[in-house]
């Protein structure tokens, strides 16, 4: 049985990011499975911190979730067309001390997914990732993108994936991942 870790990075509660991920979870193929983890809580990157009191409790449970699991899902918004910084400073503590970026990232199959209110989906916050995910030294699986535009009429009241062609989307894009991240899991 495969597993993938997925991560949104929106803190909002309703979030259209956390809400694709939980529809992500819904469309997995059969033997995989997807675990959502969470960026609540991690705080604001401060290498005085780091120094005087170690890695952070949340940081160091999500690094091991993250290495253990065969593949990592970003979901990420985009703000002022570009990363969130609340799920940059993630993916920064997630790098310290720099001796674990092998443990946690090196050559971890990674996909990029994202939703928003705007009519360009999450492209530029995709794209601004990229850099970072190949200073981590992760395997971007580049075979598909999937950037959920005007977000507000693709999810429901109940925050509930309600749009049927993007719903089939996501499903092949997850099948795609999941097998690409299953061929290429570090063992």
């Amino acid at each position: 049985m495969g597993r993938l870790v997925g991560i949104a990075g929106s803190l909002r509660q309703g979030s259209y990011n956390a809400a694709l991920l939980r529809a992500a979870v819904d469309v997995m193929p059969a033997g995989t499975e997807l675990a959502v983890a969470t960026i609540r809580g991690i705080p604001l990157y401060d290498g005085d911190l780091e120094a005087s009191h170690g890695i952070p409790p949340e940081v160091a449970a999500l690094k091991d979730a993250i290495a253990a699991a065969d593949g990592l899902l970003l979901v990420t918004p985009e703000y002022n067309n570009s990363i969130p910084g609340v799920f940059k400073n993630a993916i920064d503590w997630l790098s310290r001390p720099a001796a674990d970026i092998p443990r946690v990232f090196g050559n971890k199959p990674v996909a990029l997914i994202g939703a928003s209110p705007g009519g360009f989906g999450t492209l530029l916050s995709q794209n601004a990732w990229l850099p970072v995910l190949r200073t981590l030294r992760a395997q971007f699986w580049s075979e598909g993108r999937l950037t959920v535009s005007r977000a507000g009429g693709v999810f429901g009241a109940d925050g509930t994936l309600a749009d049927a062609a993007i719903r089939a989307q996501l499903g092949a894009f997850m099948h795609g991942f999941a097998a690409f991240a299953q061929a290429n899991a570090r063992r």
